[in-house]
């Protein structure tokens, strides 16, 4: 079975390819994402309409700068071409993503990629 620093690697090439169907089937059937500027996103169905409307809205990269691992998270500072930065955090268990947590400024993402509020 994968470890967590490797499902993260794959989501991280998924995600730049804006491959959503790839994306959520890195995740648990049950799966929460909860990025801090956002109510919690739970079931793979709801991520994947997440997915959809965060790849319409805007050309995302993400380019780890760290990668760190412990036990079954996978922890990754970030930063996008444009400066952007955030950090993003992953449990996995039996192989799925079960929980993603996420930080980053929304604000100042909405105002770098000219998305409305």
């Amino acid at each position: 079975m994968m470890s967590a620093k490797e499902i993260l690697k794959l989501w991280v090439e998924a995600f730049n390819r804006a491959d959503i169907e790839v994306l959520i089937n890195l995740y648990a059937e049950n799966a929460i994402n909860h990025q801090v500027a956002n109510a919690p996103v739970e079931g793979r169905n709801v991520i994947k309409k997440m997915f959809e409307a965060e790849f319409a809205n805007a050309e995302m990269v993400c380019k780890p700068i760290n990668i760190f691992e412990d036990g079954d998270w996978a922890i990754m500072e970030w930063q996008d071409p444009k400066g952007f930065s955030g950090c993003g955090f992953f449990q996995v268990k039996e192989g799925k993503i079960i929980l993603q947590r996420g930080y980053w400024d929304k604000l100042s993402f909405h105002k770098l990629y000219e998305i409305p509020l």
